[in-house]
């Protein structure tokens, strides 16, 4: 674990440029030089501001890390998209989560981190651990969380919706996305991606989907 740094000055309002400038530093740095590899001096350099500064953001590298790998994540799959709207089709719902997971783990960054996690797997396990609460984790609850207000809705029939938000990422993601992380294919384009998505949400569906009365 890293050492904390100075106290924050809690009288005073962060600066929300900086604090950004700080997380694109950081993603630079953590995908260059790992976790063990990146020092907070670094960061601090590499945006642009003091030491001082980055702690008065980030207590310490293990809070910057996870907020870099969170940034990411709700930039492409922020939190309202995991709220169920009852007024659409969970087809709909489905769908529209499918096509922004499918985004987020093609970028270039989201593929450039997965493949350091595995090269660092034996030599790193903290940065694996923070990445896979930061990122995979946080998304996966919110699906839960979705998936168990669906069924308190009668759109889906889950018994256990922890397994079945794991299902549903794990139709999305299938071999394509182990053969774009090894290099034998580029990204999904967005017309690949919505036929994918919406097998990968008819499949869920012939299996979840909630029995309606006739």
């Amino acid at each position: 674990m890293s050492t904390p740094g100075p106290a924050a000055n809690r009288g005073r309002p962060k600066d929300p440029a900086k604090r950004a400038a700080i997380l694109d530093a950081a993603k630079c740095l953590f995908l260059s030089g790992g976790f063990s590899g990146t020092s907070m001096d670094a960061v601090a350099k590499a945006a642009g501001v003091s030491k001082l500064t980055v702690y008065s953001h980030f207590s310490d590298k293990e809070t910057l890390f996870s907020a870099a790998v969170e940034a990411k994540c709700h930039n492409t799959l922020p939190e309202p998209f995991f709220e169920l709207d009852e007024t659409l089709p969970i087809r709909a719902s489905l769908t529209r989560i499918g096509l922004a997971f499918i985004e987020l783990i093609h970028s270039p960054e989201v593929i450039a981190l997965e493949r350091l996690m595995c090269t660092m797997a034996t030599q790193d396990t903290e940065m694996s651990r923070l990445f896979f609460e930061a990122g995979p984790q946080r998304t996966l609850s919110a699906m839960e969380s979705l998936i168990r207000n669906a069924n308190d809705a009668n759109l889906l029939d889950t018994p256990n919706p922890r397994h079945a938000a794991e299902s549903f990422f794990a139709l999305l993601q299938g071999r394509e996305h182990m053969r774009t992380r090894i290099g034998i294919r580029e990204p999904m384009t967005s017309s690949e991606a919505q036929p994918h998505v919406e097998r990968a949400v008819d499949m869920f569906l012939r299996a979840f989907e909630a029995q309606r009365d006739s």
